[in-house]
């Protein structure tokens, strides 16, 4: 069971050997990287080019790592209580199952995302530490203990906004993402926008690596925003010649797909107005 990339997304070699890996050591594999650089994708991918059902568990704020192992709805049992329901005498209908337990529960080799893991409590780590690890988990209302039929492959997702524990990380196969270098870059492009004029490209991405370079920007655009832009630009049918800017203008055409918020582009309206005042 290898995984080496799929016609709809292009793996760097770092990256199939860091997938392959973490299927051979049977650990999670935490991937790290900009956002907008395929982290959660690459899960996709991988049960795709594996064969393999997905089951996602996407990551809030508020969300506790209990709800990923099963929850009990006690306010509903108390409600058929007062009503009374004959479910009530089995604990059993109220207990709800989460992404864990389904992933545990299925016959067969699934993919289990753990989607942007850092956006929760920094707790929320620790908490799955013994379940990912043993691959088990206690039902305390019923008294069942719940165990993988088939050892999923667990694949988390981090953008990095906070640290996580030492001891998570221990129990994990890590892979930072880069940002892909032009040529990569080129290769993603091409799936994407297969045909796209060798000209429009080369002017485009020159263009966009000049934008992420630039010193104060701060969100830079990442391989999703590129993508975006470039399908507009290809909408409205531009050229090379028409990405042509002088001092005068110094944002991008169609711009708000590369810059989404206002002090970045205000940065670049600053550059304009110092250039034309050095004219």
């Amino acid at each position: 069971m290898k995984f080496e990339g799929t016609k709809d997304y292009v793996a760097t070699e770092d990256l199939t050997v860091a997938v392959n890996a973490a299927v051979t050591l049977e650990r999670p594999l935490l991937v790290k990287g900009e956002p907008g650089t395929g982290k959660t994708e690459l899960a996709r991918q991988v049960a795709s080019a594996l064969g393999l059902r997905m089951i996602e568990w996407n990551i809030k704020s508020t969300t506790k790592a209990q709800q990923g192992l099963y929850e009990y709805d006690a306010v509903s049992r108390l409600r058929d209580s007062q009503l009374g329901d004959e479910r009530v005498h089995d604990v059993a209908n109220y207990i709800r199952r989460g992404k864990l337990w389904d992933a545990f529960d299925a016959d067969e080799k699934v993919v289990l995302l753990i989607d942007e893991i850092d956006k929760a409590d920094i707790e929320f780590p620790n908490d799955l530490l013994q379940e990912l690890d043993r691959m088990e988990f206690h039902v305390y209302e019923t008294g069942e203990t719940i165990s993988a039929r088939v050892r999923p492959i667990v694949i988390i997702t981090s953008n990095n906004e906070k640290e996580l524990p030492d001891a998570f990380l221990r129990r994990c196969f890590f892979h930072y993402i880069r940002f892909p270098d032009p040529e990569t870059m080129r290769s993603i492009v091409e799936v994407h926008h297969p045909g796209i004029k060798g000209e429009l490209l080369s002017a485009a991405l020159t263009q966009f690596y000049e934008l992420r370079e630039q010193t104060g920007l701060k969100k830079k655009p990442s391989t999703s925003e590129v993508l975006d832009w470039l399908k507009l630009l290809l909408a409205e049918d531009l050229t090379a010649e028409d990405l042509k800017r002088d001092g005068a203008n110094a944002l991008p055409k169609l711009h708000g797909a590369l810059l989404k918020n206002e002090q970045d582009v205000h940065l670049f309206e600053r550059l304009a107005f110092m250039a034309r005042r050095q004219r």
